[in-house]
């Protein structure tokens, strides 16, 4: 059983320009350290996201509403097509926290 997570020795894996991630899997569970850049083109999401804003600030839009999170702010988004959503990056970059589940 891993207790500790040691993302200082994980390798990011960049998926997509402007967005960069490391991530560790355990029990259908997964915990994401991401790193977003204002190089990240807009997309749409519709994956669920549990987390917590470590740095920088970004702005998430929804169909009716846009919010901005930074610093010390949490987020939960709920997966689906009624939950979709577009980031971007207002200060890069921004380092956040998430937990999600492990098949999405």
């Amino acid at each position: 059983m891993q207790y500790r997570i040691d993302f200082e020795s994980a390798p990011w894996d960049t998926p997509m320009p402007g967005l960069r991630h490391k991530v560790v899997e355990h029990g259908g569970r997964r915990l994401r350290l991401v790193e977003y850049t204002d190089e990240m083109e807009p997309h749409w999401c519709e994956k669920g996201h549990i987390g917590f804003v470590l740095q920088g600030r970004f702005e998430i839009g929804f169909a009716d509403r846009t919010y901005v999170f930074g610093p010390g702010e949490g987020v939960f988004i709920p997966s689906g097509k009624e939950h979709r959503h577009m980031g971007r990056v207002l200060a890069s970059p921004v380092r956040a926290l998430f937990v999600e589940d492990a098949d999405e």
